[in-house]
Formats: structure tokens, C-alpha cells, sequence
């Protein structure tokens, strides 16, 4: 075994390999970007070295700062993670070729796989089904709308380097063709730097299901059985569980031997998924093989009992696999959702800003929660908006299920926007309680999955409220405490009045409407105006970031986070986010855009669709973003006029900034 590990990758998954590689023995080696100094998982490993800006570029995908830094730390291996490098066939040999144990497959291995199609044309004759569709070389525009119309509409565009949704594009009708081809190729490009795509026909409410594979050097391939991957927003995974619910023994065996004999048929060494989809009828074709670890890979290891970093490790320092494919044992089931920062609401756009509140359920056996990051830290522009992943087990499906709510309901989120209320919406749904999963759940389900926070209740406007006063408290007795008259009614913060009763108004801001709740002091409790009734509240415990709150004899726990004049009360629906109102500012509700299109985020600007003075109408594309490795299309809110572009394509543009001034008609 390796007695030093250089982890070439950042976040949840550096840290997870770290955690396995200390287990083992090993001195960890991290890598990290000039954002990325105080990241955890710089901290989680023995030693880090700097390789550059905080441009993925010149940092994690910089392969001659990646050796360098191997070199220098004398590393004996070097693990990839996934993302990033982790199926570039060049890094691969260039690791090799600097005297270091490469830990994945053989380049010649990532290079048949990297191409969609090339793995489409080697695997085939290996009696791997095959998704209908042209893998071929001919990049002409006109040539692939010819091939689409063959294949029959919908067709789906992807890039055949990479993934995670990156230059992919579902295309309805050939007049929408061209325009989504030439998006799909400009996204590739930026995210893989080659723009070569294939066609394929698009399965309606098809099924997304993969296989974990593992083989050795000594020729054994085995399957860790089926994960079902279905549960998609905008064609990166959501939600996955292992085993896939509802496939019979038969197919569930038909399709692992299917991926073992797509490794064999490549000489495969150590981990990797094939990617299939599936019909109604339990019919399955390839897609794609990821010549890496996936994100997903905890579900199988909890269902399989294994640690497949550990595998990964032993089988590239030369042992043989732990387990024949006899030995593996299918145990229980397991899900796993990934928190995004991201707004559900505005098609899952994602979000940057401070983790001012980030807490999850205790890891206890049946919860596991794999992360990077930890409470204060920044979700940058520059890398992936994950925040974590959130894993859970059960004897059966159900029980699983239903510890995902509850763990989904006891993670607490606050300072930026994310889709854990949207999860914990999944989580609920009959159809997926069912196991009725498929590539078009959200979008059949998406009115009953709308995660718009309803008008807060009186329980959360009360949970601010005492938020804001058990926060004066504590401040009112830390500075008492520095006084020479701690006791000193000067020092109380209980709202006292001159021949008047105790009371005070709270004014509480919440989606431009305001709450002004007025609280009377009666000893220890508060008489509390709620938006629906007047009750009794009190705070019957505290602990950092926690309340437990009494109002009308009801008694309940709550997350709240007070920064500033921002109150965060963390919710089962969400996070509702109050701004104390102060009297002396500006009027709420004051339309500051005044006709002007703005940047939703940080990005840099792909493309212009218009020119200054040009008449528009309504949703017509004006500029293109790129941020988060996905491009975003801004498009006209109404019928009128561009007055004029701010930035032009290869801008670098800030959150907020104007982009476009526009006159409606």
C-alpha cells in the first residue's frame, strides 16, 4: 500500500478520499486554488500545496501544477476524485510517466471511454444494447439535423467529452435544432474544450440506471449491483438510490452482466459506472461508461458494505479485488440527494453567498452526510454550487424514505439560497414514495413540487420575533457584565415605559410585506400580535443557532440565525429570511432595477443575441451568462426596445451589475 497520497480535486470528495487514505495509514497531500486556501479540505489533509488562481484552469485543471506538486510532496500516487481531470487520459500518463501509481484506469481504458460515441462503436460489437442514434464524426450542422430527423423528434444533443448535463440539449422539434446545437457545442467547449457531439433519441419518462463495476489486475470484473439515477434538473442527478426500485431479479442480473461485460471488453482497471437507460418495459441501453468514482458511490456502499475509495486504493497498488462477484451481498437500501445551492424557483439558478447557518442531522448509522465545506464558509462562482451530500439507509425502500424526510426536515440552512425544501418536497411525493421514478419526474410533478414558501405562520413569525429579543437579551447581559452596575435598569431589555405597560413593536420585513408584531413583557413570557391571532410565547430553551419555543401552550423546536438586521428562521417548508425593519430606511417594495437587466450572479458573458436599439418581444433572448459550468440565457421581460449592452461577449461580470438597459414598448 502507498504510504503518501496526493488527492488531485477539492470539496466533499478530497475530503472523502482523505478519510479513507488516514484509515489506510497514509499522509494526505491537498490541493488547492488561491479561493480555496481555507477550504476544509485543505484542513482535512496532512499537507497542501497552492497550484494556482482560482480559475479551475489554472489551478485543478492545470496537469504541469498537479505534477509539480506530486513531485514536490513526494507522492507515490496520485487519486483524481471525479470531476476535474478525473477522465482525462493525458493526466493519467502524465502521472505515470513521473514515476507515480495512477489511481483509476489505464489511459488507453479513459481515452476508448472518453468519446460517447468511439465507446458506442467498441462496446456494441461486445453485445452491449444501444441507444438508437448517430455517434459518428460528421459535425455539419445540416448533416446532424438530417441524421435527427431520421432518428425521429425528440432527439437529445450531448457532448461526447464529459458530463454532469454540460452540452446537452433535449430538442423537441427540428426548427429548434440548429440554435440548441450550436448551445450545446458552445457549452462543451467551455466545459471540456471540445465540442464534438452525438445524437440520440429521447426516451419519454425513461428510466436512468447505472451499474457500479470494479475489476483487478488480475483480469476478475465484478458488479456492485444497480443504481437508479432518474431524478434529474437539467440533466445532472438529483436523487439516487441503490438498489433501483421495482426491476425484476432478472433484469436487475441482465444489466450488471451487461456492464461487466463492457469492462472486460476494454481491459478495465478499478472503479467505474455504466450508464444505461431504461423503457417502460425494463429494456436498457448503454449511454455512457464514467471511467471514475461517482459522486453517487456512498448508496452503493452502504447497500454492499464496502468502501470503494479503499478498494480503489488496494486494487491500484496491485492486491486483487476484497470480494468475488459470489461474495458480494445486496443489504437494505439507500438514498442519496445532493444540496445545491441553488433557487428552485428560477430554474434551479445557482447561488453564491456566505453558509451563515449549515447544520446536519448526526451521522448515527443511518445518516451519512459527505461535505467540503462548514458553517462561514463562501459557495464561490468558480466550482460546482454542491454543498453536500446527504445519505440515508434502511432494511427496506420505506424505511429508507422515510429517513430521508426526517433528515431532509433536520438540516438547517441559512445565508443562501438551496434546494433542501425542494428535496424534502421529492422526499414527500406518493409517486416517489411509490418508487415511480423517471428522467421526467420533475417536470410531470413540478406543480406539486413548487417550494414557493407559503405566507409565514404565526409559530415562525413568533420564532423571529424571539429571536431578535433573545438576542438583545444576550447582548444586554454581556455588556452588563462589563459594567460596574450589571443590575441597572439602564441594562434591561424588556421594553420598559414611563406609566405605561411593558411593551415594544417589533416590524419584521418578509417578501415585501411587513409584520409589525407588537410584544408585551409579562414576567418571563411575551404577549404576542401574530399575523393570525394574539398567544402567550416564551423561549423555553436555547442553544446556539436553536430555540425551543412555547407559544399558546404549544411547544416546538426551531432553527433561527440572526446576522445583522437579517433574522433566518429554518423551517420544515424552508428558510424564511425577515430583515428587521428600521423606520429610517427607504420604503419597501421601490423598484430599483428601473429598466435594467441584471446579473443574477457572477459569470462570464458567452454570447450577445442583440444589438443596441434593437425592438424586441417578450422572452426573446438578449445575452448569454455562463457561471457554474452552465450557461444561462437572459431574455427580454417584455415586448420593447434594447436602449444598450454594458458588456460584451468575454466580459467577466459581477452579481448585480447591469447588464442590459432595456425600455418596455
Amino acid at each position: 500500500m502507498f504510504r503518501t497520497l496526493l488527492i488531485a480535486n477539492r470539496g466533499e470528495i478530497a475530503c472523502r478520499i482523505a478519510r479513507t487514505a488516514h484509515r489506510l495509514g497514509m499522509r494526505t497531500i491537498a490541493v488547492y486554488s488561491e479561493a480555496d486556501r481555507d477550504a476544509l479540505h485543505v484542513q482535512s489533509c496532512d499537507e497542501a500545496v497552492c497550484i494556482g488562481p482560482a480559475s479551475a484552469r489554472e489551478s485543478y485543471l492545470n496537469i504541469k501544477a498537479l505534477i509539480a506538486a506530486a513531485k514536490r510532496t513526494g507522492a507515490e500516487a496520485v487519486h483524481p476524485g471525479y470531476g476535474f481531470l478525473s477522465e482525462n487520459a493525458a493526466f493519467a500518463q502524465a502521472v505515470i510517466d513521473a514515476g507515480m501509481v495512477w489511481v483509476g484506469p489505464p489511459p488507453a481504458a479513459i481515452e476508448s471511454m472518453g468519446s460517447k460515441s468511439g465507446a458506442k462503436a467498441i462496446l456494441e460489437p461486445a453485445g452491449v444494447p444501444m441507444v438508437p442514434g448517430y455517434h459518428g464524426d460528421n459535425q455539419d450542422p445540416d448533416f446532424l439535423l438530417s441524421k435527427a430527423e431520421e432518428i425521429g423528434f425528440p432527439v437529445l444533443i450531448k457532448a461526447v467529452a464529459g458530463g454532469g448535463g454540460r452540452g446537452m440539449r433535449i430538442v423537441e422539434k427540428a426548427s429548434d435544432f440548429t440554435k440548441s446545437l450550436e448551445t450545446a457545442q458552445r457549452e462543451a467547449i467551455g466545459a471540456f474544450g471540445d465540442g464534438t457531439v452525438l445524437l440520440e433519441k429521447y426516451l419519454t419518462k425513461a428510466r436512468h440506471v447505472e451499474v457500479q463495476v470494479f475489476a483487478d489486475s488480475t483480469g476478475q470484473v465484478v458488479h456492485l449491483f444497480e443504481r437508479d439515477c432518474s431524478i434529474q434538473r437539467r440533466h445532472q442527478k438529483v436523487v439516487e438510490e441503490a438498489p433501483a426500485p421495482g426491476l425484476s431479479s432478472e433484469t436487475s442480473a441482465a444489466i450488471g452482466q451487461a456492464a461487466v461485460n463492457a469492462a472486460s471488453a476494454i481491459d478495465y482497471l478499478g472503479a467505474g459506472t455504466c450508464e444505461f437507460l431504461m423503457d417502460a418495459d425494463q429494456n436498457f441501453y448503454f449511454i455512457e461508461m464514467n471511467t471514475r468514482l461517482q459522486v453517487e458511490h456512498p448508496v452503493t456502499e452502504w447497500i454492499t458494505g464496502t468502501d470503494l475509495v479503499e478498494w480503489q486504493l488496494r486494487v491500484a497498488a496491485g492486491e486483487p479485488l476484497p470480494l468475488s462477484q459470489n461474495d458480494i451481498r445486496l443489504q437494505g437500501h439507500a438514498i442519496e440527494v445532493r444540496l445545491y445551492a441553488e433557487d428552485p424557483s428560477r430554474g434551479f439558478l445557482p447561488q453564491t453567498g456566505k453558509l451563515e447557518v449549515l447544520k446536519f442531522p448526526e451521522h448515527d448509522g443511518f445518516v451519512r452526510v459527505d461535505t467540503g465545506v462548514v458553517e462561514g464558509d463562501e459557495v464561490s462562482p468558480h466550482y460546482d454550487p454542491m454543498i453536500a451530500k446527504l445519505i440515508v439507509r434502511g432494511e427496506n425502500r420505506a424505511q429508507a424514505v422515510a429517513r430521508l424526510r426526517s433528515a431532509l426536515a433536520d438540516t438547517q440552512i441559512a445565508g443562501v439560497t438551496t434546494n433542501r425544501a425542494f428535496l424534502h418536497a421529492v422526499a414527500r411525493h406518493p409517486a416517489f414514495a411509490d418508487g415511480d421514478v423517471h428522467t421526467g419526474f420533475i417536470d410531470q410533478h413540478s406543480a406539486d413540487l413548487n417550494v414557493t414558501l407559503p405566507n409565514p405562520s404565526d409559530e415562525v413569525v413568533a420564532a423571529a420575533v424571539l429571536a431578535v429579543l433573545d438576542q438583545r437579551r444576550a447582548t444586554a447581559e454581556q455588556q452588563a457584565a462589563r459594567t460596574d452596575d450589571p443590575y441597572s435598569p439602564w441594562n434591561s431589555t424588556h421594553g420598559w415605559r414611563l406609566n405605561e405597560r411593558v411593551h415594544e413593536t417589533v416590524q419584521l420585513d418578509w417578501n415585501e410585506q411587513r409584520y409589525a408584531v407588537q410584544v408585551a413583557y409579562i414576567g418571563r413570557e411575551y404577549h404576542m400580535t401574530l399575523p393570525t391571532s394574539p398567544a402567550n410565547t416564551r423561549v423555553v430553551h436555547r442553544e446556539p443557532g436553536r430555540l425551543a419555543v412555547e407559544i399558546a401552550g404549544r411547544r416546538f423546536n426551531v432553527g433561527v440565525h440572526v446576522e445583522g438586521q437579517d433574522i433566518s428562521v429554518m423551517a420544515r417548508r424552508g428558510t424564511y429570511r425577515f430583515a428587521l425593519h428600521d423606520p429610517g430606511t427607504a420604503a419597501m417594495g421601490q423598484d430599483a432595477s428601473g429598466g435594467k437587466l441584471t446579473a443574477p450572479m457572477p459569470g462570464k458573458v458567452t454570447k450577445v443575441h442583440v444589438k443596441a436599439g434593437a425592438a424586441v418581444k417578450k422572452g426573446a433572448p438578449l445575452l448569454t451568462l455562463e457561471a457554474m459550468k452552465m450557461e444561462h440565457t437572459l431574455n427580454a421581460p417584455a415586448d420593447g426596445t434594447v436602449v444598450s449592452l454594458r458588456f460584451g461577449e468575454g466580459d467577466q461580470v459581477e452579481e448585480g451589475v447591469e447588464l442590459v438597459a432595456f425600455e418596455s414598448a
